[in-house]
C-alpha cells in the first residue's frame, strides 16, 4: 500500500479505501481501479491524497460495519462543516440537533465494540475531523458509563462545537443548555491541567466534561495528520491512564470499553523486539491480554507474574493506520 498524492495519481491505480460524496453514495468503492475522468473528479473532493493498492496487493479486509463507519464519517463531516457556517454566519443553529441525534442513534447505544478507524486529515478538515470523532467517541463512552439521555446529547453537542465556535456563540446557541457550554470550559480546565501536571483545585468537574477531555486527547494523538505521525491507541491510554490525578481511570476504561485496541486477531510488537498474536482479551488488565509469540509460536499470557518483564510495546498497523489483524492465524488457535 501506498500513499498518492492527488496529482501523483495515474489510470489504473487500484483505491485501498472507498471514497463518498458528501451524501454518502459512494463514488469509488476499494479495489476498483481509477480512471482519467475519475482522477479529474476526485480532484474536486478536497482531498490531499489517497492510498492505493501494490498492483499485485489483495485488497486489505474491512467488515460492513468499518464500511459504514467510513461513510458516516464522510456524510456527518459535510453535514458538520454546513452547519458551522450557518453558525459563525448568522449567529444561529439550523441542523445541530439533528447531527447530535444521528451520532447518539448510530453510535452512543452499541453493545459491541466497534473498529474505529482514522482518516488522513488535511490542513482545511481537521478541525471537522476531530470534531466529529470526538463527538463519537463521547456518545459511546456515555453508553458506557450510562450517562442520562439529556445529558449525553449535551456532551455530544459540546464535542462537535468546542473547536469550531467561541464560547460566546456556544452560550448564545446552547442558552436553554448550559451543560454544553460547561463541559466545553471543563474539557479546556483538564486538557490544560493535563498539560501543565496539575489541575486547578477549584474546578468542579461533571462527568460530560471529564468524558469530553479524554476523548478528545485520545483523537487528537491517534489521529492521521501530513505533519505527524500518530501515536497508537496503546500510546494514547497509557497516555491517559498514567495521569490519574487528571483524567478518571474509569472515564478512560470507558474508551478502552468502547473500542477494538488490543483484542484477538490484533497483531503486536513487544518490548523484546518479537512480533505476537492477541488471541485472548484481558478484561481485568486491558494490558496484559494472553499473545501467540511468532518467533517460537509460544503462547503466553502475560498477566502472569512468569512474563512480568514482556510488555506490549506497540500495536502492528498498515501505512493507512489500520490494526495488522491476522484472522486466519487466530482461527487455527481457536479464535
Amino acid at each position: 500500500m501506498q500513499f498518492k498524492k492527488i496529482e501523483e495519481l495515474r489510470p489504473g491505480m487500484r483505491l485501498a479505501r472507498p471514497i463518498y460524496n458528501k451524501n454518502g453514495v459512494m463514488l469509488f468503492d476499494r479495489d476498483a481501479k481509477i480512471t482519467a475522468p475519475g482522477i479529474a473528479s476526485i480532484q474536486n473532493f478536497g482531498l490531499i491524497g489517497l492510498f492505493i493498492l501494490e498492483p499485485a496487493e489483495p485488497c486489505p479486509p474491512m467488515s460492513e460495519d468499518d464500511i459504514e463507519f467510513e461513510r458516516f464519517q464522510t456524510v456527518n463531516v459535510f453535514g458538520l462543516m454546513d452547519e458551522i457556517d450557518k453558525i459563525n454566519t448568522q449567529g444561529r443553529t439550523a441542523k445541530l440537533p439533528t447531527l447530535v441525534a444521528n451520532i447518539v442513534k448510530s453510535y452512543g447505544h452499541l453493545e459491541k465494540k466497534i473498529n474505529f478507524n482514522q482518516n488522513l486529515r488535511s490542513e482545511e478538515d481537521a478541525k471537522f475531523k476531530h470534531s466529529l470523532n470526538v463527538a463519537i467517541l463521547t456518545a459511546m463512552m456515555c453508553n458506557k458509563l450510562n450517562v442520562k439521555v439529556e445529558d449525553r446529547l449535551d456532551a455530544v453537542s459540546s464535542a462537535l462545537l468546542r473547536h469550531l465556535v467561541p464560547l460566546e456563540t456556544i452560550e448564545k446557541i446552547s442558552s436553554s443548555d448550559p451543560n454544553v457550554k460547561r463541559y466545553v470550559f471543563q474539557a479546556d480546565k483538564i486538557i490544560e491541567g493535563a498539560e501543565k501536571g496539575e489541575m486547578e483545585s477549584n474546578v468542579k468537574l461533571m462527568d460530560g466534561g471529564k468524558i469530553l477531555a479524554v476523548a478528545d486527547v485520545f483523537d487528537n494523538m491517534t489521529c492521521m495528520r501530513t505533519d505527524k505521525t500518530p501515536d497508537s491507541e496503546v500510546a494514547a491510554v497509557k497516555y491517559l491512564l498514567g495521569k490519574p490525578g487528571i483524567f478518571e481511570k474509569r472515564i478512560v476504561m470507558s474508551l478502552v470499553d468502547s473500542i477494538n485496541i488490543l483484542v484477538p486477531g490484533i497483531c503486536v510488537e513487544l518490548n523484546t523486539g518479537s512480533k505476537a498474536l492477541v488471541i485472548n482479551e484481558n478484561r481485568v488488565d486491558f494490558f496484559k491480554p494472553m499473545v501467540l509469540v511468532f518467533d517460537d509460536n509460544q503462547i503466553i499470557d502475560l498477566s502472569n507474574s512468569a512474563y512480568s518483564d514482556i510488555e506490549i510495546k506497540d500495536i502492528m498497523k498498515t501505512m493507512d493506520n489500520r490494526h495488522v489483524i491476522d484472522t486466519d492465524m487466530l482461527k487455527s488457535y481457536g479464535g
